[in-house]
């Protein structure tokens, strides 16, 4: 499970340290696609399997699917941390994201989530009162 925000740095290569709690998790790699809100979803290699599985049985006759499916896989890349803890993101991910320099990693359960650290402070700054909204409709009799 994934918990937690960080702010790691984007160097100029495009290379992002992975949290250190994380990095155990992420060793034999990890797949980094486009996520919703223009972040990006970076999952365990053993969870994309498992997302793969599901999509994999989804009916390709519903257009939503193909959709979703094209996108998602299309813009996949599967990385392996170096020694340091670095994963290299894609540019054209970087681009799709508007990563610069200062990011923030989420964790998010099953995924981690990369964003732009003002891309998210906005997303955060929009999302706290429908936060507070939606507890009982998302948990219902929970908390």
């Amino acid at each position: 499970m994934f918990l937690g925000t960080h702010h790691p740095r984007l160097d100029d290569k495009g290379r992002l340290f992975l949290p250190a709690k994380y990095r155990e998790e992420l060793a034999e790699g990890l797949v980094i696609t486009k996520g919703q809100e223009r972040c990006l979803y970076v999952f365990p290699v053993e969870e994309f399997r498992r997302i793969t599985e599901a999509l994999r049985t989804a009916p390709v006759t519903a257009k939503a699917v193909r959709d979703y499916s094209r996108v998602f896989f299309a813009s996949a890349s599967d990385e392996v941390a170096d020694k340091q803890g670095r994963i290299t993101i894609p540019q054209a991910l970087r681009e799709y994201a508007s990563l610069r320099r200062d990011c923030v990693v989420i964790g998010a359960n099953t995924r981690l989530e990369i964003w732009d650290a003002q891309a998210w402070d906005t997303y955060l700054a929009d999302q706290e009162q429908a936060f507070s909204d939606l507890s009982e409709e998302v948990l219902p009799g929970i908390l």
